[in-house]
């Protein structure tokens, strides 16, 4: 066995040389291939060393590594990704990904991702969940190119990972009040928290009953309940900021409901129950609104309500500031998606600004500074 200053070099029983080293990611790495001659190998680590000096090393085990595996671990270790949209990465890797998980990472070049991209594309697979699939795959990407195991990320094309997102529907109040009539009496309070509050699905069935203040008409959020899609998991899941965590008035016009939630259909702990005295899960809310929104013919979503909410309460004078706090975002960008221009809000606005020219001490129309 020889030694240098830097790796080793060592003779197999086969005659042939391996060389190794450790790695700028201190494990020891070995060359893909022995050599004939032991000043090959010395030639080969002098190389390595040389591109190690120029910040140009890549990890040649790791990027041997198939995308299946890698992704796998990077779902496993990375402390961001949750059990929710774990499971979205791994369904979208068996309906769209298939393809590539067997390829090593450096096989997988800008060519390759662009040939499976508009093929994934063609196929019928929905839109939204191959850009899915593409911006997991450039993440995954970008933790080989951050472990040295590729030079640069292969996913370079423009735009492949955003989906515009439609605008969603909104009801009117009176669609609104439709719905908490038609709907399952145990279920109308959700109905009313996600209209009239903007509580998602998951704070609805999160809310335990001492988050529910009928006296002072307020309700407090403080997690959000996820469901798993391909099992029966379920958790509370804390929010993403401290906005999150929020105390929200109730109207008063939608506040008896609430009552008569707590009297009626409330559990001990927590404030959605299903008949069984068990907490409440969202699918069961889900069901009943869907069974409700066709008979009384509302095309919505359950998380439409939500959008709902806001814009009515934008057209009743809420500023910005009031919204953000409604909705528990901690930024403008997130709170103003869920903003809606209402039909005729627009001629309101305009008859506003007339009479507050008119009631303005300094401002004259026209025709009055010409009657002089």
């Amino acid at each position: 066995m020889a030694r240098r200053r830097f790796g080793m070099v060592r003779r197999l029983p086969s005659g042939r040389y391996q060389a190794s080293f450790i790695g700028p990611n201190c494990r020891r790495q070995y060359a893909p291939d022995t050599f004939r001659t032991k000043t090959d190998a010395d030639r080969w680590l002098a190389r390595v060393e040389a591109d190690i000096s120029r910040g140009q090393w890549l990890d040649e085990q790791l990027g041997r590594q198939t995308l299946g595996e890698y992704a796998e671990a990077y779902l496993n270790d990375n402390p961001d990704v949750g059990p929710r949209w774990a499971e979205t990465c791994r369904r979208n890797m068996r309906l769209h990904m298939d393809s590539l998980l067997d390829l090593p990472l450096i096989a997988i070049t800008p060519p390759v991702v662009r040939s499976w991209y508009a093929k994934a594309l063609r196929g019928t697979g929905g839109r939204t969940s191959i850009a899915q699939s593409y911006r997991f795959l450039r993440a995954v990407m970008n933790a080989a190119v951050r472990d040295d195991a590729i030079a640069r990320n292969p996913c370079q094309i423009p735009g492949a990972g955003s989906t515009k997102a439609k605008e969603r529907n909104i009801a009117t109040p009176e669609q609104v009040a439709d719905l908490i009539r038609g709907i399952t009496p145990r279920y109308r309070a959700a109905v009313v928290l996600a209209a009239w509050c903007g509580l998602r699905r998951g704070e609805v069935c999160s809310l335990r009953c001492e988050d529910v203040n009928l006296d002072k008409g307020t309700v407090w959020v403080r997690t959000n309940r996820v469901e798993l899609l391909e099992s029966t998991a379920a958790f509370d899941k804390e929010p993403k900021t401290e906005a999150g965590k929020r105390e929200i008035s109730v109207p008063p016009h939608v506040l008896v409901f609430l009552i008569e939630h707590a009297k009626e259909w409330a559990g001990t702990e927590y404030f959605f129950v299903g008949r069984d005295g068990a907490r409440m899960r969202g699918n069961a809310v889900y069901q009943a609104f869907v069974r409700v929104r066709k008979k009384v013919g509302v095309d919505i979503a359950f998380h439409d309500l939500r959008h709902t909410g806001q814009s009515l309460a934008a057209a009743a004078g809420a500023t910005l500031a009031d919204l953000k706090k409604r909705l528990g975002h901690s930024s403008s960008a997130a709170a103003n998606r869920y903003l809606h221009a209402l039909d005729g809000r627009d001629a309101e606005v305009a008859k506003a600004l007339s009479d507050l020219a008119a009631r303005s001490s300094e401002v004259r129309s026209p025709a009055r500074d010409e009657r002089g």
